[in-house]
C-alpha cells in the first residue's frame, strides 16, 4: 500500500475504510482526549515565558522560574503552562536542534500551528505591540480582508519560529 510522506497509508492508520467502523470510532467517555500542545524548543524557558506574557497564563506547579541567582533545572527539560482553571494548554520540550519553518511555501512546512483570537481590529494592532514587545515577529499581515476572505488576521511567528495566527473574531463596521 503506498504512504505518504509521515509513513501513513491512504485513510490514514486505519487504513481505507477502517475509520467508519463503529467498534473503532465512538463518542463515548472512552475517547482520546486533548491534554495539551507540546512546542519543541532550544530555550523552554524563553519559550514558555513568550506565551504565559501573551495568553495569561500560568506555570505548572514546579514549573515556575527559580529564584534570581538560582538554576533553572526544570527549564532545561519541559514545562507546562495552564489557564487560570488549572487545565493544561502549552507545553514546551527541549530540543538541541530546531529549524524554524519556512511559511508559507519552502522546504520546512509548518506542519502545525497555533490559531489565536481578540475581540475587534483594534485589539489586534494593541495585542501586535505585546506580540513584537515579547520577540515575536510579523510575518503577514490581513487586517484588511481580500473580496474573496473576509477573515482579518495576522501571522506571527514565536522567538523559535513557530508561526501562530491571531484573528479578528468580530467585523469593525
Amino acid at each position: 500500500m503506498p504512504e505518504n510522506a509521515a509513513g501513513v497509508p491512504p485513510g490514514g492508520s486505519f487504513g481505507p475504510g477502517r475509520a467508519g467502523n463503529p467498534e473503532i470510532m465512538t463518542d463515548d467517555t472512552r475517547r482520546i482526549r486533548l491534554v495539551q500542545t507540546v512546542l519543541d524548543s532550544t530555550d523552554v524557558r524563553r519559550l514558555a515565558e513568550f506565551y504565559r506574557s501573551l495568553l495569561g497564563l500560568e506555570y505548572a506547579e514546579g514549573d515556575e522560574p527559580p529564584e534570581p541567582g538560582r538554576p533553572d533545572e526544570r527549564g532545561r527539560d519541559w514545562l507546562v503552562l495552564r489557564g487560570p482553571d488549572g487545565a493544561p494548554r502549552l507545553a514546551f520540550q527541549q530540543v538541541e536542534r530546531l529549524r524554524a519553518p519556512d511559511w508559507p511555501d519552502g522546504p520546512v512546512p509548518q506542519q502545525m500551528h497555533l490559531d489565536l483570537s481578540v475581540a475587534s481590529l483594534e485589539e489586534l494592532l494593541r495585542q501586535h505591540e505585546r506580540v513584537l514587545a515579547l520577540g515575536g515577529a510579523l510575518l503577514s499581515d490581513r487586517d484588511r480582508p481580500d473580496p474573496d476572505d473576509e477573515e482579518r488576521f495576522r501571522v506571527y511567528r514565536d522567538p523559535e519560529g513557530h508561526p501562530f495566527c491571531v484573528f479578528v473574531t468580530e467585523r469593525d463596521e
